[in-house]
């Protein structure tokens, strides 16, 4: 009965967290004398298991019994695959059986800025949450006003998890990466979020203080609203406030239908998508 369960397809913190979470994760590590072993390769296994039943939605169940772990390597010994011939005979959409959607690795692009820096634009992801966190806390608090419309505690994994750990069939957070390895920064990230019809999506955007007026406000949101295009949304909704004069112009800039609340502060924009 020591057993975890998690949804396909994984990334490396979700399997590791899996394994962490069984009462004999330490014993894999080492004991009386024995090796610890080779932990990294058992969570690439799962990773690799995951995208194998996430890629195939014809596999009606799938047994490794037993899987043989070493400190070298990681084998299974024997192995079991019922296959659905309904879905072989007709086969569903894809991505359709799971849960949750992949990670949408066809929206990773790498564009170059005027003055030849190097950009990733990239959905966000799970292990994000650091960069994330660095994110929120190189922006000032009236940059945080204005995405959010309010000031909020944003220093807590339960925070990150509603921004980094999203369902991407319906959402979206489309982040400026830019450095390598260590060095790793994000500098802006624009969010969609999708209706349950997939007709309506709400857009907002974030730019760290020290890029913005740099044009990179722009460059995500127009790739936001390609991507919102791709998805077949025929309206793109947001919501700045009236103090925030280049938010309203970038969205000008692109047609969008603007309208002051005259109540509030608050200024509707709204575009139709062809």
């Amino acid at each position: 009965k020591d057993r975890a369960l998690g949804f396909p397809p994984l990334n490396e913190r979700l399997a590791r967290r899996m394994f962490e979470s069984i009462k004999a994760w330490p014993l894999l590590q080492g004991f009386r004398g024995r090796k610890a072993i080779d932990t990294d390769r058992l969570i690439e296994a799962l990773i690799r298991l995951s995208y194998l039943v996430a890629d195939y939605p014809e596999i009606k169940e799938l047994d490794i019994n037993p899987l043989l772990v070493t400190p070298d390597n990681v084998v299974a010994l024997d192995a079991r695959i019922i296959i659905d011939p309904n879905i072989v005979n007709s086969p569903v959409k894809k991505f359709s059986h799971l849960a949750l959607r992949p990670y949408p690795e066809e929206y990773v692009r790498n564009i170059v800025l005027k003055d030849g820096m190097k950009i990733t634009l990239r959905p966000i992801k799970p292990e994000d949450e650091p960069l994330w966190m660095n994110l929120l806390a190189s922006c000032s608090k009236e940059s945080i006003y204005a995405r959010f419309r309010y000031f909020f505690y944003w220093e807590s994994h339960l925070v990150a998890v509603k921004y980094c750990y999203i369902d991407y069939d319906r959402e979206i957070a489309i982040v400026a990466e830019h450095g390598d390895n260590e060095k790793k920064q994000l500098l802006g990230v624009g969010r969609l979020v999708a209706d349950p019809d997939l007709e309506t999506v709400e857009y907002a955007i974030l730019i760290t203080d020290a890029w913005q007026n740099k044009g990179l406000g722009g460059i995500i949101t127009d790739y936001c609203m390609e991507i919102a295009q791709t998805w077949g949304i025929k309206k793109i909704i947001a919501v700045t406030t009236s103090d925030n004069p280049r938010m309203i112009e970038l969205f000008r800039q692109r047609n969008f239908q603007i309208k002051p609340d005259t109540s509030s502060s608050l200024v509707d924009v709204s575009k139709e998508l062809s």
